[in-house]
Parts: structure tokens; sequence; C-alpha cells
């Protein structure tokens, strides 16, 4: 199961840092001339806002276990991300845009969620045997 937690967060950590860095150094004309059309329609600050989410929970999905430091907080990064995921499959749904890639990664963050949770618990030996 560990195996499982370190490939999934690990791709997962490295699609939303790339994300996430993109948009706190680009513009938001530059991010929608990139195919991001909804960027233009939030403001600058909630841009970046979302930008510095993505990469915050990128180092939260791999940080807590690699340090064995609340190893609890990386499934915790991965439900936050999921909350952002959601939030993006309404925009694009409302947008009448593509939503599909949001939509799988929304549901590779509820597994990573849930397999962080269980690996966390067999570590501090609270599943039941």
């Amino acid at each position: 199961m560990i195996v499982v937690f370190w490939v999934l967060n690990g791709l997962l950590a490295l699609a939303f840092l790339a994300s996430g860095a993109m948009k706190l150094m680009k513009t938001r004309e530059d991010l929608a001339a990139s195919g991001m059309a909804w960027a233009p329609h939030f403001s600058a600050v909630s841009v970046k806002a979302i930008g510095l989410a993505q990469v915050l929970g990128a180092i939260g999905l791999i940080l807590p276990q690699l340090l064995n430091i609340a190893p609890v907080l990386a499934p915790i990064a991965a439900t936050g991300l999921l909350v952002i995921m959601i939030g993006a499959v309404v925009v694009h749904i409302r947008r009448k845009e593509a939503f599909m890639s949001a939509l799988v990664l929304g549901v590779l963050l509820l597994a990573s969620a849930v397999v962080g949770f269980v690996v966390t618990a067999s570590q501090r030996g609270t599943l039941a045997q």
C-alpha cells in the first residue's frame, strides 16, 4: 500500500507543483493564451491564490510522510486539493468547457486521500488486524 501511496502522491505532486507554479509566474492573459480560458474571468489575486494553494498542496502530499512529521497531513492535503478540483469542475461545467481532466485529477486525489489515511493508520497500528 505504501508503494501505491508514493507513486500516486509523487505524480499528483508533480502535476500540482507545475500547475500551481505556472499560475504563480504567469499573468492571467498568458494563462488564457496557454489554454486556460477561465483565467481572465477571475481576479489576478484569485488566480495567484489558486496557484499558491496548489503548490502548498503538492508539498503537503509529500513532505509530511517523507519526514515522518504528522504524516496525517498528506491525506489532508489531498483532501484540500480535491476541494480545489471540485471547484474547477464546477467552473468548467458552468463555462461549458472541457472538465474531464479536472474530474480525473479529483478522482485520483480522492484515491490519494483514502490510501493516505489507510497508510497513516497502518503505520500507527490503528487498523484492525
